[in-house]
């Protein structure tokens, strides 16, 4: 019973420990400087920061680019499909403008405007 309880508590120990020394480790991000007290240290902890916003700076520019460049595609996409819709819509309407003038053909009786400014009088009904 000690042997087994010693093979599973082992183990377990060895990955609380291995665990907390990477919870320890320096995460890269802005440090303040000014607590160093020699011109070496802080000269490096300046450096480390401007190679840590050099790479954030890369990362979000490459990122906004992809966002574009994805935009774009989407543009292309949607300018072809609204292309293509008008020339259904073209297509659509060529028909029906074709059987319009023979309707529109035959004139309608409009009154004649009287030349003394009153409308004129509507044409008699024929009988």
């Amino acid at each position: 019973m000690r042997k087994t309880l010693s093979m599973v508590c082992l183990p377990l120990l060895f990955d609380f420990a291995c665990c907390r020394a990477v919870i320890a480790q320096d995460m890269p991000g802005i440090e303040i400087c000014t607590v160093e007290k020699t011109m070496e240290r802080r000269t490096g902890c300046l450096q480390s920061n401007i190679d840590f916003l050099k790479r954030t700076m890369t990362q979000s520019a490459l990122d906004q680019q992809q966002k574009l460049d994805t935009a774009n595609r989407a543009i292309v996409a949607l300018q072809a499909q609204v292309k293509s819709l008008q020339e259904t819509v073209a297509a659509l309407a060529k028909p029906a403008a074709q059987a319009k003038p023979t309707e529109a053909a035959k004139p309608s009786p409009v009154p004649a405007a009287s030349t003394d400014g009153k409308p004129a009088a509507a044409p008699e009904p024929a009988k």
